[in-house]
């Protein structure tokens, strides 16, 4: 499986204040969101601590439910082994907090190579896919 999940290192991510990227808070709504998507050409979403989950269910509803087809960045405490879950459930790219080594990533997306499932990206499961 090659990666798709863009993977940024904390001096990569750039946090300008350009209009075309939505910074949402963790404890936002996607659903609730008043601006107009097709506007917006980046979604930040934030992990305040690994352990905290809620970006993920926010990056599925924004893929899946709302149809985003933009950058959904995952920022804050991102760790090497949370990034094929965030590739599953919608982000494609992914600032590693700083310290950790963006080489050391691959490992993970071959240590999990397929799944039988489908996710936010490819939602047909792997028996309907043709694979």
């Amino acid at each position: 499986m090659n990666k798709t999940l863009n993977i940024l290192s904390a001096e990569e991510h750039v946090d300008d204040g350009d209009p075309k990227v939505l910074q949402l808070a963790n404890d936002a709504d996607p659903l609730a969101i008043e601006v107009c998507l097709a506007d917006i050409e980046r979604i930040d979403l934030n992990f305040p601590k690994f352990t905290d989950g809620r970006a993920y269910s926010q990056a599925f509803l924004l893929r899946r439910r709302l149809g985003f087809q933009g950058d959904i960045r995952a920022t804050g405490d991102v760790l090497i082994d949370q990034l094929v879950q965030m590739e599953r459930t919608g982000f494609s790219s992914a600032v590693l907090k700083e310290g950790v080594d963006a080489s050391d990533a691959q490992r993970q997306f071959d240590r999990f190579a397929s799944f039988y499932q489908g996710d936010a990206v490819k939602t047909a499961p792997h028996f309907a896919a043709g694979n």
